[in-house]
């Protein structure tokens, strides 16, 4: 794919930050060099020298005096490797993205750390989208969304869904506006960009069969879009086997993904991730260096400690907890829901 043709202006013109760089050269390196270019502050100053974090499971996480000076001190734009590395292969064992396995220039599958999901989904959109550009997305949708596209001035463009997400029907009918052989031509309007929340979509609650995020990624391929696929409750659905993603059908290298452990560890702790082709991810990543810099390394290194003891399995058990504690609160709502409020509104299906 050509993804150059997807970028705004600004990012094409993002250029790697030289004391990034140069950060991330001294963290590759022994501890033994003294670096002075990189304005990293001396450890030994910072006032805090030990941390122990109790996990409710009765395991606790301990940072020591060494620990605390890595956990308090810069670190990589992208993540802490150890959490990506982690991440990684998770996405590969809950997707298996055709995509993992292709070269970076033909959009293999990458990572990095956000501070919350919000965070990668604006450094996309400004990334990807130009005033006047036309953009797809589900009506309705997450006003956190909104407030992130409305300042970029583009055009909204709302395809109707039910309880089953967007109808593919209906975004076909959109997208008759425009021939698909228009797609290369300058100046042609033809949407680059379709956002969707597949698995319980805010505020409708609504998720996408996998037959219609097919019939979707289809029409993506014949029009040439990128799909942002914002899924931070993936691992809140109720029902098993989970939807397959759009991610998992990328043949194309066109699906970027958000992730968040908002809803599932700590909304507090601020850890999003984006998952999508490597030219693109690693635009992101240059936005990071000259913004945020990274997410916080104490944050990333809490998680990162607690998914390591846990392993995959231990993860997904945890997963499991919260899905029923959630699915007894909807027990109970939907319970006191029929008790009060029947015969004065419509509930559930009825």
């Amino acid at each position: 794919m050509n993804y150059a043709r997807f970028l705004t202006a600004v990012s094409a013109a993002r250029k790697p930050s030289a004391i990034r760089m140069l950060t991330e050269l001294q963290l590759r390196s022994p501890p033994s060099l003294i670096s002075l270019a990189g304005g990293a502050p001396n450890p030994n100053t910072f006032p805090f020298q030990s941390a122990s974090i109790e996990v409710k499971n009765g395991q606790t996480i301990t940072f020591d005096e060494t620990a605390m000076k890595r956990a308090l001190q810069y670190s990589a734009s992208s993540g802490i490797p150890e959490l990506l590395t982690w991440m990684k292969n998770l996405q590969k064992s809950l997707h298996n993205p055709p995509t993992a396995s292709y070269s970076p220039e033909n959009g293999q599958m990458d990572m990095c750390v956000t501070t919350g999901s919000q965070e990668g989904l604006s450094k996309v959109f400004e990334m990807l989208i130009n005033p006047g550009d036309n953009v797809l997305l589900d009506a309705p949708t997450y006003s956190g969304t909104l407030a992130a596209l409305q300042p970029l001035g583009c055009n909204l463009i709302n395809v109707p869904s039910d309880q089953d997400g967007m109808i593919p029907a209906a975004l076909k009918q959109v997208l008759s506006r425009w021939d698909p052989s228009e797609i290369h031509k300058p100046g042609n309007t033809v949407p680059k960009i379709l956002y969707t929340i597949p698995n319980g979509g805010n505020p409708t609650g609504a998720s996408m069969t996998a037959e219609r995020k097919k019939e979707v990624y289809e029409l993506a391929r014949q029009y040439d879009m990128l799909i942002i696929e914002d899924d931070p409750y993936y691992f809140l659905q109720f029902d098993k086997p989970w939807a397959p993603t759009f991610l998992s059908m990328d043949v194309d290298g066109r699906i970027i993904r958000t992730d968040s452990f908002s809803k599932i560890l700590s909304s507090g702790l601020r850890l999003g991730f984006v998952t999508g082709p490597k030219p693109l991810v690693d635009r992101v990543v240059l936005h990071i260096q000259a913004s945020t810099l990274h997410t916080s390394t104490f944050t990333q290194l809490i998680v990162s400690q607690l998914l390591h003891s846990w392993g995959q399995e231990g993860f997904l058990q945890h997963i499991d907890g919260v899905i029923e504690f959630y699915r007894k609160q909807r027990d109970a709502m939907i319970s006191s829901a029929d008790k009060w409020l029947k015969g004065l509104c419509l509930i559930g299906d009825n």
